[in-house]
């Protein structure tokens, strides 16, 4: 499952190669695509792709619902027993998700991935490990990235308490929740990349302020309530 907010330029590529590497290795596969709200060309993209690739499904957004909201959307329209997913972007290798597959046995329920180096320019790197260690104290996380959107695990884990936060905390939110439940982890180390085309939506004042509040919010519900 992919997030897509103006990824015109990637998601086209990520689909094909994610759908490679998994249909020989798992029995059933499918792409969940959803377009947020996108400005760019990715409904063009998405819905010529869907006309000749049966497997691949797209959900269109008619407004920017946040990366939560996406990440929502293709979580409640997956069918299969386990959700993979990461960004739309390209600063993942999609081709990657088949090194977590032999993780993925009877006594885990998250394969997680962490980010082998950052793909980004220095100041998104401290910004990038200071909210790791924030939300880690915060929260009481396991793991060593919390931060990385690169992630394989049971579908009944957002069945059962479904997740509700529309911004970039969800993945917060996600591994509060599953952390709570008892859900079994296991790591695996990942590629990340410099972002190929477009711009961040996270790594600009108002955002960071906008998420530092969504943060403490959640952390006030999640932890002190």
């Amino acid at each position: 499952m992919f997030p897509c907010y103006n990824d015109a330029n990637t998601i086209g590529g990520l689909v094909d190669d994610v759908h490679e590497v998994l249909a020989p290795i798992v029995a059933q596969v499918e792409v969940i695509v959803v377009n947020d709200g996108s400005s760019d060309a990715s409904r063009q993209v998405l819905d010529e792709l869907a006309t000749t690739r049966p497997w691949l499904k797209v959900v269109h957004h008619d407004r920017n619902r946040g990366y939560g909201g996406a990440l929502i959307s293709g979580f409640a329209a997956a069918r299969y027993e386990w959700i993979f997913y990461t960004d739309g972007d390209a600063q993942y290798d999609a081709r990657e998700a088949a090194l977590l597959i032999p993780l993925a046995t009877q006594e885990v329920d998250i394969v997680q991935g962490y980010k082998i180096g950052r793909g980004d320019g220095w100041h998104r790197k401290v910004i990038g490990r200071v909210y790791h260690h924030v939300v880690k104290l915060l929260f009481g996380l396991p793991g060593r990235d919390t931060d990385c959107d690169f992630r394989l695990f049971r579908r009944q884990l957002v069945i059962d308490r479904p997740l509700t936060s529309t911004s970039g905390v969800i993945c917060v939110e996600m591994m509060r929740s599953f952390h709570e439940r008892g859900a079994r982890f296991v790591e695996t180390p990942v590629h990340h990349y410099f972002r190929p085309s477009g711009k961040s939506q996270f790594f600009r004042l108002p955002a960071i302020a906008r998420s530092a509040r969504q943060l403490l919010q959640l952390w006030w519900r999640m932890v002190v309530r």
